[in-house]
């Protein structure tokens, strides 16, 4: 503490400044006087969004660092969902659940949902897994692996079990000690206390809530009521609730709140991009993106909302701004339908993200060919094509469009430089379309994107691909001084998520090979053949053609009978060779649904 000594320094330091400037002294010095004795506590600041009253705009960590990025994915049923964390600056998977350990909790069925806690010390799943006969509903929550070099991997899974039937849709904090879980099955809303890793309390909400947002200064949580086409207004303390009075939108998606704790947006089915006052729960205004609107994303650092409308192929960009009366003003309206330049065959756009240098935004969307036009997916029957439009921020200018498949894991010919842009479509991967509504035995997302906290790269999870893209948002690579020749909005890789549990009556089947023969870069395998086209094999203990083996062939579906399969492979044409050997299906990877940058 000061002496008095100290006091009659520090008062005469304040009357020797000119008028004008006596503020800023007082503020500079207390700060310092304030600061003596006193243990330095990070906080959580309630404030994000740059360019409104006392939000500054915030810059992008140094992409040198070590990132995250989280993604979940789901099983099929009666086997754990998986969460894996992703290095950024190594574009390489460094931790993944389940645990090798059989013996130890991992996630559960039919994960939904994830978020992380604000300091990003742990991160959370929710997974409805009541709706597997047997299933427990739970949160489950694993801490993060450290450090890129390290590799150590996730730490322990813990789960918070919830009550029977709970359905968990939905998890939200902006909180160190608190997350929050919307209950679809249960109508309510749970506190997860951190330090305790146990649900504390349960209050009451409206009718199968499916989206929430807790406002930065922990005041409020709003709730999106699917069911019921209402809005709660929770308190965090006891999660008492009310019912915002003027909401009249339809089968609510999503909301997401204001950094400066003024306003709350919600984003409803019908179409309908709906403002809340804070203060007063009023509803200010409400405009038209369109039946059928998905995800609304919040850009914190242009002051701006961006929605997704798949049923109408359209994307809404709002500006934002301060003040009480603030309405959202529109400034431009994108097409992806048929003959537009983000996509000229049409696309379904899903989700969105931005960069946090302000620069660009990213729009990954799908195709739904009923009849393929890839010869390489391995089908001639419906099949998936997902892709990203990338957008200057500034302009809303087309900067370029990206396919998002390359090999491996997909497939290529090597020959005449064609790779693999389509997949077939799996149906557990189908969204709900409005008027139909989104239930936890659904998925929110078939294409879902996130943008690293660094702006160094983005993210596509691609739920019928069982894949993630990775793309490099910078010139020259800067993640990765050994490879510096990638120009920026490239795609790099894609991360194949972990093998699914295998459920087709030939998934564990292994074939004799007797022959193989190579014509125009497609192998021709003789064994007795049940693969069908798309499957994934793997060949093994060929005594001729070795350079065949340990590889992952894609079958083609064409060729295709009793006694042979075909694949590509860029060699030399070979004649029919006797040989020894065996193909194996490779089980089908597990179908990433949702992505969320860590630190």
């Amino acid at each position: 503490m000061y002496n008095s000594s100290q006091a009659k320094i520090f008062f005469g330091v304040l009357m020797s400044f000119q008028r004008a400037g006596l503020l800023a002294a007082m503020v500079v010095l207390i700060v310092l006087w304030s600061a003596c004795g006193q243990v330095y506590r990070p906080v959580v600041l309630p404030c994000s969004l740059g360019g409104l009253p006392n939000c500054p705009v915030e810059t992008p960590p140094s992409p040198t660092a070590f990132h995250a990025v989280f993604a979940i994915s789901l099983n099929v049923p009666n086997y754990p969902g998986n969460a894996m964390q992703i290095d950024v600056g190594g574009d390489s998977i460094i931790g993944e659940t389940p645990s090798s350990d059989a013996s130890a909790p991992n996630l559960g069925d039919n994960p939904t949902h994830a978020a992380t806690l604000p300091n990003n010390s742990a991160v959370y799943v929710a997974s409805a897994a009541s709706l597997v006969p047997g299933g427990i509903d739970e949160v489950s929550t694993f801490t993060p692996a450290t450090g890129s070099i390290t590799g150590a991997g996730l730490g322990p899974v813990g789960n918070v079990p919830l009550p029977p039937g709970s359905l968990p849709v939905f998890l939200n904090t902006t909180e160190n000690g608190n997350i929050y879980v919307a209950n679809f099955g249960t109508n309510s809303v749970g506190k997860i206390n951190i330090s305790d890793n146990a649900l504390v309390l349960t209050g009451t909400v409206g009718t199968n809530p499916v989206s929430m947002a807790e406002i930065p200064d922990a005041q409020k949580i709003y709730v999106a009521n699917q069911g019921d086409n209402s809005i709660s207004d929770v308190n965090p303390l006891d999660l008492t609730s009310t019912l915002v009075p003027g909401f009249t939108g339809t089968a609510p998606v999503w909301v997401v709140a204001r950094g400066d704790n003024q306003k709350v947006y919600v984003l409803s089915g019908d179409g309908q991009l709906v403002t809340i006052d804070v203060a007063t729960d009023a509803v200010t205004s409400s405009l038209p993106v369109g039946a059928g609107a998905n995800y609304l994303f919040y850009d914190s650092i242009l002051n701006r909302l961006y929605v997704t409308n798949p049923a109408t192929s359209t994307v809404y960009v709002f500006a934002i701004s301060a003040g009480a009366n603030d309405t959202p003003a529109l400034l431009t309206s994108i097409a992806f339908t048929a003959g537009s330049a983000a996509c000229p065959s049409g696309c379904s756009p899903s989700s969105i993200t931005a960069l946090a240098d302000g620069t660009r935004f990213y729009v990954a969307s799908y195709q739904t060919a009923a009849a393929c036009p890839d010869p390489l997916a391995g089908t001639t029957g419906t099949c998936i094509i997902p892709s990203v439009a990338v957008f200057n921020a500034p302009n809303f200018t087309l900067k370029t469009t990206l396919t998002l498949l390359t090999d491996p894991p997909f497939s290529a010919n090597l020959s005449t430089n064609e790779y693999q842009y389509a997949v077939p479509a799996t149906s557990t991967c189908a969204p709900a379309v409005f008027p139909a509504t989104y239930s936890p035995a659904t998925i929110r997302f078939r294409v879902f994107t996130a943008a690293s906290v660094d702006a160094s790269r983005v993210y596509v999870s691609m739920c019928d691909a069982g894949a993630i893209a990775v793309i490099n948002t910078l010139d020259n690579n800067a993640n990765n001084p050994t490879n510096n020749s990638t120009p920026a909005d490239t795609l790099i890789t894609d991360l194949p998520a972990a093998f699914s549990v295998c459920t087709a009556s030939n998934c564990s089947g292994v074939t004799s090979i007797t022959a193989f023969s190579i014509t125009s870069n497609v192998v021709t395998f003789h064994a007795a053949n049940s693969f069908r086209g798309g499957e994934k094999i793997f060949v093994s203990g060929l005594t001729t053609g070795t350079y065949l083996n340990s590889n992952i062939f894609t079958v083609l579906p064409t060729g295709l009978s009793t006694t042979q399969f075909e694949c590509f492979f860029t060699h030399a044409n070979v004649p029919s060779t006797t040989v020894l050997g065996t193909a194996t299906v490779e089980p089908p990877s597990q179908s990433p649904i949702f992505l969320l940058p860590g630190q």
